[in-house]
């Protein structure tokens, strides 16, 4: 964080000063909520959850260096007192925002946000110094902590906004007005949350209302719903996609034969080739998007084209790929799943694993409301289409409806089993797996499949592995 006093937070976020023997002491450190990351010069933030309380370590965090605490009750150590600890975290992110000379970029959509968000970052960052979004840490204390760790040599800030209803966007570009707003598409992930795909539209689209009249607002020429958002801000409009309309676009996309994406990018300033390290073809787009930001920013079409090539995958378990020393692939793309994901995932494994086995591991997809049944059946039979040698649905009812989709797709009923939980799952495939074998692992979050990833690299590394 660019150094501030306790006096001047204290002002910012409008509460009072306790235990302070110094007000004109600086902040230099980064703001942490972790009492495990507090260190010398950090402001500690500490907020009251459900099982653990924040207040409980303001001694503790003081003492590993911390300066103060930002706290809603005095708790005995230098501390900020406010009202209301999440208001005065988003009053402080906006203070610093305006006092940086950073371009702040945003970017929302229902699938691919953390994907864009890091080639973006990596992209711009060949340009001058870039803060992004760790992970998805992408909320109302997430996107102001992100902020908050820019500093003064910071020139380039991407955050990415999540939302779970109406007003969401419009509250987190509150805090961190951005100069250029990006949106990926318009799904059905949460859909069960915001009611129907109009309603997400309508949220996604107060990031471009956010945007001021010498901003720019960057938007999926692809996507319908994305793309009429262009009637919703008065900033200026660049659109991305393989349409023959955007304004940078790909040409003649194929997949390599390990499944890596390339394409001939197109700019207004150019054309240049890319091939990129991630897998499936759904980053295609990803790329696009990063690529009109960097183009924005004035990077040349064969500057973006090295980046996209170069950049790889910054957040964990997002088609993480690891080739097992038994010639096993694993894929481990087990932190979030929705329709549109899945389906992409499910694609990337059928390009990966061409002339090979290949395992799909699925769990349910969460918050899909009314749609549930009718989309993890749709996921099931999609497998099945795409010939994938064998689904192995895990968990309960959702998990029931993705083999039975399959089931009823297939042929003989051979081509999927169920399965009661994640152990259940790492047992059958320990047992039937075969060297060259492909094994792609999704599901939401709330599943916790990455152990089945991660237990399946295991044995690998141990050679426990069946070989057949």
């Amino acid at each position: 964080m660019i150094a501030l006093s306790l006096a001047e937070i204290a002002s910012v976020v409008g509460g009072q000063t306790h235990d302070i023997p110094d007000p004109s002491v600086q902040v230099t450190g980064p703001v942490v909520r972790d009492s495990r990351e507090a260190g010398p010069g950090t402001l500690f933030v500490a907020f009251a959850g459900e099982r653990v309380d924040g207040h409980d370590f303001a001694r503790a965090v003081v003492q590993a260096g911390a300066v103060a605490v930002l706290a809603a009750r005095p708790v005995g150590v230098p501390a900020i007192v406010v009202e209301d600890v999440q208001t005065a975290l988003g009053a402080l992110a906006r203070h610093v925002v305006r006092r940086l000379g950073a371009t702040l970029v945003a970017l929302t959509g229902s699938a691919g946000k953390t994907s864009t968000k890091d080639l973006i970052a990596q992209v711009l960052q060949r340009r001058a110094p870039t803060v992004w979004t760790p992970g998805s840490l992408n909320n109302e204390i997430g996107l102001p902590l992100t902020a908050l760790s820019a500093t003064e040599e910071t020139r380039f800030l991407v955050l990415e906004m999540g939302a779970r209803g109406i007003g969401h966007i419009r509250y987190l570009a509150g805090l961190t007005p951005p100069k250029i707003g990006l949106v990926l598409n318009v799904g059905t992930a949460h859909i069960g949350e915001f009611g129907g795909r109009a309603q997400i539209a309508q949220a996604k689209g107060e990031l471009v209302e956010a945007l001021p009249e010498d901003g720019t607002a960057v938007l999926n020429a692809d996507d319908p719903l994305v793309r009429a958002m262009a009637s919703r801000t008065k900033a200026k409009v660049i659109l991305f996609g393989e349409s023959g309309e955007a304004d940078v676009r790909a040409e003649n996309v194929r997949l390599t034969d390990s499944g890596q994406p390339a394409f001939l990018l197109h700019t207004p300033s150019g054309a240049s080739e890319v091939t990129m390290r991630l897998y499936g073809e759904h980053h295609v787009s990803n790329a696009l998007a990063a690529a009109a930001v960097a183009h924005e920013l004035g990077m040349s079409a064969e500057e973006i084209a090295t980046a996209l090539s170069e950049a790889g995958s910054l957040s964990r378990w997002r088609m993480e790929v690891t080739e097992r020393p038994d010639g096993v692939t694993v894929v481990n793309d087990a932190y979030n799943a929705n329709p549109e994901s899945m389906r992409a995932a499910l694609r990337a494994l059928a390009a990966m694993g061409k002339g090979r086995r290949t395992w799909a591991v699925l769990g349910k997809m969460a918050e899909l409301g009314d749609e549930s049944l009718a989309e993890h059946d749709a996921v099931g039979r999609l497998a099945v289409r795409l010939n994938v040698s064998k689904l192995v649905a895990v968990g309960g009812r959702e998990a029931s409806w993705l083999q039975l989709g399959a089931y009823n797709e297939g042929s003989w009923g051979e081509e999927s089993v169920h399965v009661s939980d994640a152990q259940a799952a790492v047992d059958l495939l320990r047992s039937e797996l075969r060297p060259g074998d492909v094994v792609l692992v999704k599901a939401s979050r709330s599943v916790g499949l990455e152990s089945v990833a991660q237990a399946l690299v295991e044995t690998g590394a141990e050679g426990e592995v069946a070989a057949r």
